[in-house]
């Protein structure tokens, strides 16, 4: 299957406690622009989408701009897991993003809405090597002891991406046109394309077996048709509607039959077994969560402070700080508090109390909440969520053997995503339903009219409103977020739940040799050639 002679590895115990080789450090560079560009490339179109249909056209297309995008890194982000492990992961990340990039280069020169979706389609396949690939290859690199530090660097990577991602969206196309969003990723990808190549080193790996295609195909078509159930539902069909409903049964039909599949495959894209680890299973509920409440708070709350607190559309991602900022110092902290002392089972269940805690202040906010009381709850949910951002893919990768890392790594950004498409879809469904009642309550045929296209109403068309009008969708908008919000909490006190059967194995070098056996054998050091 594999080359795997024992060579000492790069941060393995033999150099544990001091300074990383530079060629470690060039990597790292490297996984952190990487990273960047998966992140940050939804973030920036959205703010130039408005200039690209107003040269494309197409708006009635609008939405699959993203959702092609989504829909691929999610069905490509096993694929790509597996492949790393069965291929080698400088390769195969190397190839991801090669593709990141022409899907990019593409995406710059199309000329029509259609060309759009489908090169969309190509970088998000890329992305979907990309997030995973980072993940495994610090997994590669860095033994869990130290890994911590290096993945909480990444979800500060994540966490700048959020901030500055409309920023540099909305500068780069006021300054040089929308199709330099594309473009921008050109030069950072190909810093990052040659830094892997010089200077990575790791084993190379040749496998007989076969890719399990038809479990691939399974699963790519069980997730699109999640995906599209979350993103339809509710907004282009009704929840009831027959469309939505086949969807559903496909999805249910080719989920089922993939884990039927899966032990029966000679090469399974998804091993079943990483599941008997108890603490793998638990990391992927807590991931679920934390995507399903990140996404949904980044998407609600700019909406809350530009319809009720009166920001601007800048303003209000700015006003995003507390919360994004509380994230990146806490990632950063646990990251280095786990490094340093070998434990982490307090983050996840610290993280889902101040997670919970946070959520349920944010649903108490109403039209009377000051931007600075709004941006206290904010931190909170801040803090929770940066002791669970990385501490999740660390315990995960921690769980299982060494052959299985891309394999660990991709499921659990797998489920983070299709936590963040479910949180986005069930959290908007309840608040754009309780807007339209509140609306109806309270401005009568005039409010159910005004919300009747969408329960989301733009800067420019809440200032055309008459005045009682304009209040009431203010109450209507406290409604929608308090509802939200509230499902938030209550879906984070499962994941406080999942924390608190964490089992605390500890992580490489943290304690006396042969005590604590882990529940499923630990990953051992990496076969890594250091340069």
């Amino acid at each position: 299957m594999a080359d795997t002679t024992d060579t000492p590895a790069v941060g393995s115990d033999t150099d544990t406690g001091g300074k990383r080789p530079k060629s470690v450090r060039v990597v790292l560079l490297a996984l952190m622009i990487a990273m960047m560009l998966a992140m940050l490339d939804n973030m920036i179109i959205g703010t130039a989408m408005p200039t690209i249909v107003g040269e494309l056209g197409g708006l009635e297309h609008l939405s699959w701009v993203v959702t092609a995008y989504t829909l691929a890194t999610a069905a490509s982000t096993p694929l790509w897991g597996k492949l790393g492990d069965m291929y080698g992961r400088k390769g195969t990340f190397l190839s991801s993003i090669v593709l990141f990039l022409i899907g990019s280069a593409l995406s710059g020169m199309a000329q029509n809405m259609g060309e759009l979706i489908g090169f969309r389609a190509i970088q998000g396949l890329g992305a979907g090597g990309l997030m995973v690939g980072v993940m495994a290859i610090i997994g590669d690199l860095i033994p869990p002891r130290e890994r911590g530090k290096y993945q909480g660097m990444m979800a500060g990577v994540m966490a700048l991406a959020m901030i500055g991602g409309p920023l540099v969206g909305g500068t780069i196309t006021d300054h040089w046109g929308w199709r330099w969003a594309f473009y921008i990723n050109l030069p950072l990808g190909v810093v990052a394309l040659i830094a892997v190549s010089a200077v990575l080193h790791l084993p190379k790996k040749r496998s007989e077996a076969r890719i399990d295609y038809l479990g691939a195909a399974l699963l790519t078509v069980g997730i699109t048709a999640i995906v599209l159930v979350t993103t339809w539902g509710g907004t282009e069909y009704a929840w009831t509607s027959a469309r939505i409903m086949e969807l559903i049964g496909i999805g249910v039909a080719a989920l089922v039959g993939f884990v039927f599949w899966q032990t029966k495959a000679a090469e399974p894209v998804l091993p079943l077994h990483i599941f008997r680890s108890r603490n793998f299973t638990l990391m992927s509920v807590i991931g679920f969560i934390t995507g399903f409440v990140m996404f949904g708070a980044t998407l609600f709350l700019p909406f809350y402070q530009q319809a009720v607190q009166g920001a601007s559309a800048t303003n209000s991602g700015l006003l995003l700080l507390p919360m994004l900022g509380a994230m990146l110092v806490t990632s950063m902290v646990a990251g280095r508090v786990t490094t340093n002392t070998g434990r982490y089972k307090v983050f996840p269940i610290l993280g889902s109390v101040l997670m919970t805690v946070g959520l349920y202040l944010l649903s108490t906010m109403d039209t009377g909440t000051s931007r600075f009381t709004s941006g206290v709850f904010m931190a909170v949910v801040g803090f929770g969520m940066g002791c669970l951002m990385q501490i999740t893919m660390l315990v995960a990768q921690n769980s299982v053997e060494m052959k299985d890392m891309g394999v660990a790594s991709s499921s659990t950004t797998l489920f983070r995503t299709l936590g963040s498409s479910f949180g986005v879809a069930i959290m908007g469904a309840l608040f754009n339903n309780r807007v339209q009642d509140v609306m109806a309550e309270r401005a009568g045929a005039l409010g159910s009219k005004v919300t009747e296209q969408s329960a989301q109403l733009d800067q420019a068309s809440l200032a055309k409103l008459p005045a009682a009008a304009r209040e009431a969708y203010q109450h209507a908008v406290s409604a929608g977020t308090h509802s939200a919000f509230l499902l938030g909490a209550v879906v984070a006190v499962v994941a406080l739940a999942a924390a608190v059967f964490v089992k605390e194995v500890p992580l490489k070098g943290a304690g006396p040799k042969g005590k604590d056996e882990p529940d499923a054998p630990a990953a051992q050091p990496p076969v890594a050639e250091t340069v």
